[in-house]
């Protein structure tokens, strides 16, 4: 991961409102009404679809979307169409690599420590 995706994941998460956005979408289970046309199969189990996560905060869909567009181009979620509703995931491969670079500043830190 070089710099300039690195600053892009944390302006991203540097809004308050996308920071909790995006800590909806980490931590709230899948929680939308399934379509009975679409195949049970065809459901992402770990996803939240764009209308619970705008009925979760006090703005319009259309402000939520933008939110959610900068947290995809962050790479620090995943958006899926099935049928008539849109799954947002997070994506823990960018996830991961951001708590692995923590992971060793925090190593640095503690050998200049010591």
């Amino acid at each position: 991961m070089d710099l300039e995706e690195k600053v892009k994941i944390f302006k991203a998460l540097g809004n308050d409102t996308r920071l909790k956005i995006f800590q909806n979408v980490l931590h709230t289970p899948y929680i939308c009404s399934v379509n009975k046309n679409t195949k049970s199969d065809d459901i992402i189990q770990q996803a939240t679809c764009v209308g619970t996560i705008a009925s979760e905060f006090n703005y319009s869909l259309p402000a939520i979307s933008r939110h959610l567009k900068e947290l995809k181009e962050a790479k620090l979620i995943t958006m899926s169409k099935v049928a008539n509703k849109i799954y947002v995931e997070p994506n823990f491969k960018t996830i991961n690599m951001i708590a692995e670079c923590f992971e060793n500043m925090k190593v640095k830190i503690q050998e200049m420590e010591d």
